[in-house]
């Protein structure tokens, strides 16, 4: 039998161009961390590269990944920004603790906060580690702000 994208018992048809770019973005990330010189500089660049990430968003991506920024950075100064899979994340000791995903980055009617297993939510047997946005507006900020204290708590 021969490979071939499509499964026809599960239905699947390989990474979408969308998965593959970012997947493309995230091994580039990794090249030029590797490349980067002390812990101070690689912080800098770092957050260096996620600024202009979100300065090539979209206007409403955009304004969303830049407050969603300043909430994290505000709230949990001792996440790092970075990128990861071409998207703003944060990490704490080098682990992704929350990120940001466009909408427009994967054809999504919605932007995503989301929080990986490093994020300390745990609530019970079943919790929220992903959230849909599509606006920034004063309540979500505070929302944001008391998710990414108790990430990190």
């Amino acid at each position: 039998m021969g490979s071939t994208d499509t499964d026809d018992s599960t239905g699947y048809e390989g990474f979408t161009a969308e998965e593959r770019a970012a997947m493309k973005d995230h091994a580039r990330e990794m090249k030029t961390e590797a490349r980067r010189r002390s812990r101070a500089d690689k912080a800098a660049e770092a957050e260096r590269d996620v600024l202009a990430k979100m300065a090539e968003m979209q206007d409403s991506d955009r304004v969303m990944a830049e407050r969603v920024h300043a909430v994290v950075t505000a709230a949990a100064p001792v996440l790092a920004p970075r990128l990861w899979y071409g998207m703003p994340a944060y990490a704490r000791d080098g682990k992704i603790v929350c990120f940001f995903q466009s909408a427009e980055k994967f054809k999504a009617r919605y932007a995503t906060l989301g929080f990986s297993d490093q994020a300390n939510l745990d609530e019970g047997t079943m919790w929220a580690a992903g959230f849909a946005l599509t606006e920034v507006t004063p309540e979500v900020e505070a929302r944001i702000a008391a998710l990414v204290k108790q990430a990190v708590s």
